[in-house]
């Protein structure tokens, strides 16, 4: 028996045995391979980790007597404009006819003079108090701490009007003077309530 033949049957009797359960065909290998994944530096400051830091929570939490001052707050600050409105047209009655105005006029105005006064000693301190309350939230800072100023101010000047009222009785110039602070002191409040509204935000 030659090498040749030799080689023949070893290389038969090496040969993998097919399986019957196996169909017959050609068997396929596949040529692609999965690249390894690169090896990250020990470094990773190149990678952005920790670049950008978490953004901070802007939640700020109230207590619940924040939000009941909030609500009577509110509720004062809904029955200022009707009484801002009722003090222009009595106002304008005794400004014009002094003693001959109505009585609707010379009665009311005074009562609705002590309404504002009230309504607002209430808003100030509820809003005060808020205010002191959220001076570390710094959403819409800038917007209430400018309608605090402006009604401030207006509780300066419907002070001053209300100091003026006795005067405003005995000569057109100090009712004029009246009105005049007055009138300033309800456009303050009037752009401090507005500077509130959610159509500002």
């Amino acid at each position: 028996m030659d090498v040749v033949t030799l080689a023949l049957l070893a290389s038969h009797a090496l040969a993998p045995v097919p399986d019957p359960a196996l169909p017959a065909g050609p068997v396929l290998t596949s040529r692609f391979t999965m690249p390894a994944a690169p090896a990250l530096p020990a470094d990773r400051s190149d990678l952005g980790v920790g670049r950008f830091p978490a953004p901070a929570d802007s939640a700020f939490e109230y207590s619940a007597a924040y939000y009941t001052r909030l609500d009577i707050h509110r509720w004062g600050s809904y029955a200022m404009l009707p009484l801002f409105a009722f003090q222009y047209l009595a106002g304008r009655e005794l400004f014009e006819k002094s003693a001959a105005a109505p009585e609707w006029a010379r009665d009311g105005h005074g009562v609705a003079a002590g309404a504002v006064a009230g309504l607002f000693a209430v808003n100030t301190v509820t809003g005060v108090w808020n205010l002191w309350e959220g001076r570390n939230d710094p959403q819409d800072r800038g917007r209430k701490v400018f309608h605090a100023v402006l009604m401030l101010a207006a509780d300066a000047g419907f002070t001053a009007t209300g100091l003026l009222a006795d005067d405003a009785e005995e000569s057109l110039t100090r009712r004029q003077t009246h009105r005049s602070v007055a009138l300033a002191s309800i456009g303050m409040a009037t752009i401090g309530y507005a500077s509130m509204l959610d159509i500002f935000r």
